[in-house]
């Protein structure tokens, strides 16, 4: 469950779950380590943002990006090293997995958007559950969809 409260410790708990989740959204295998496969995965999806150009600008752009978070230079970025990079931007980070995650752009991830989501990710979930978690995060579970604030609540579980 993601931790509440108020004053400063229920605000950095909530930005450490919520840089957790993103960690995990972006940790494509679940292995642990976010890698370069990861990234090209998670960019590359019918969901993308398209880091755009060739193959090899891409990956260029991909190590660079892993480059600047892998400071013990292992090839991949564990959370703590994702932590000490993103820390401050993690509402940032949020931000650009929620614009993958809402395909139509209509600021909100409704249901078909979540449920492709999950189904790409190698989460089951019927209609009923991708309608509860909606109804979680704030919308009305049919088919409303959730804000940012709202798919945050509905990863933190």
């Amino acid at each position: 469950m993601c931790p509440t409260g108020s004053g400063v410790h229920g605000e950095s708990a909530r930005r450490s779950t919520t840089l957790r989740s993103a960690f995990e959204v972006m940790d494509v295998d679940r292995d642990g380590k976010i890698s370069p496969d990861d990234l090209r995965t998670f960019y590359k999806t019918d969901f993308s943002l398209a880091v755009g150009g060739t193959a090899s600008e891409d990956d260029e752009l991909i190590g660079s990006m892993i480059s600047v978070a892998d400071s013990n230079k292992d090839g991949f970025v564990e959370y703590e090293e994702f932590e000490k990079v993103v820390g401050s931007r993690s509402v940032s980070v949020m931000e650009d997995v929620f614009r993958v995650m809402d395909r139509d752009g209509d600021g909100k991830v409704g249901h078909q958007d979540l449920k492709t989501y999950l189904s790409w990710a190698g989460l089951q979930a019927n209609d009923e559950d991708v309608n509860a978690m909606i109804k979680l995060g704030g919308g009305d579970g049919n088919g409303g969809g959730v804000t940012l604030e709202g798919l945050c609540k509905i990863l933190c579980i």
